[in-house]
């Protein structure tokens, strides 16, 4: 019987490079040999987050980047009605308490659920050019996801939600510091009383390449 490997995956819901690594991570979370544990690290939530129009420029360019790269859409609207928006900021506060809500509020989603949610808050931002900084649009995408448990406690945030975002946001940044994990996307694997990061490059390869890595293609 092949031992399941514990895959850590260090993320920003608004981070244009985790966008890219999607589809590689997607799969990741539904394979039958593969525990993923998502873990946002706050990286633009709470003090991390900035105004969009100082750097919506650059932004852009390595949007451009990302999508020759990983073959995701950037689309015209999210240029538009995100990065050219007067008001925006880059803030994954909201998005990041969602995705904590979807994996803890009962009935507790398993991982791929989770990632499920963050597909669907990446794909709001990205293609269709909503304001996913917004908590009633997010919890509209939880709602069409059927999280509405999840989706009333990111319009109305408790103070346990609150505290776990906290811890979890911590535990990732403990867990990045013990790696020397620069930046997002990254894995970090547990297998066999070992841990070690990956390439993150290999992310955007495709699954087979973390998969091979992990001596389970």
């Amino acid at each position: 019987m092949t031992q399941t490997v514990t895959l850590h995956y260090l993320f920003d819901p608004l981070c244009g490079w985790c966008y890219g690594a999607s589809e590689t991570i997607a799969t990741l979370a539904n394979h039958p040999d593969i525990d993923l544990q998502p873990r946002a690290t706050g990286l633009f939530a709470g003090n991390g987050a900035r105004p969009m129009k100082s750097f919506a420029a650059q932004a852009w360019a390595n949007d451009q980047r990302i999508a020759a790269l990983s073959g995701r859409q950037f689309s015209e609207a999210y240029r538009r009605d995100v990065l050219g928006a007067d008001d925006a900021f880059l803030d994954s506060t909201v998005a990041t308490l969602a995705l904590a809500a979807v994996a803890d509020t009962p009935p507790a989603a398993p991982p791929a659920r989770v990632i499920e949610a963050l597909a669907a808050i990446q794909a709001a931002r990205y293609v269709d050019g909503k304001d996913v900084t917004s908590p009633a649009i997010v919890a509209n995408l939880l709602t069409d996801l059927g999280h509405a448990a999840a989706a009333a406690r990111v319009l109305a945030p408790d103070t346990a939600l609150a505290d776990l975002v906290r811890a979890r946001t911590a535990q990732a940044r403990d867990l990045m510091a013990a790696q020397n994990v620069q930046g997002v996307p990254a894995l970090i694997a547990d297998v066999n009383g070992r841990q070690f990061g990956l390439d993150a490059s290999a992310i955007y390869s495709g699954p087979d390449a973390i998969l091979a890595a992990l001596g389970r293609a």
